[in-house]
């Protein structure tokens, strides 16, 4: 099984967005983490389904970690 990395932000309205910086396109919305989380799993398997499809190549995760840091401002 394939695991591709995913960055959450919060947007100005309280909810939430996400994207795959190996996944160009693939992007979901939700109002809590853990919504926005599950909405980004099917839209990545939708995302692979649909570049399958259309004979693209999957590409391979390249994103190996992520972590936050703090200021200390």
């Amino acid at each position: 099984m394939t695991g591709y990395a995913i960055i959450i932000e919060r947007a100005d309205d309280g909810g939430y967005g996400a994207w795959s910086p190996d996944l160009p396109g693939c992007v979901a919305l939700g109002d809590t983490e853990a919504e926005t989380v599950a909405e980004m799993k099917d839209a990545i398997q939708h995302h692979l389904e649909a570049m399958r499809d259309h004979g693209e190549p999957i590409p391979e995760p390249r994103t190996v970690a992520a972590t936050v840091l703090t200021s200390a401002a």
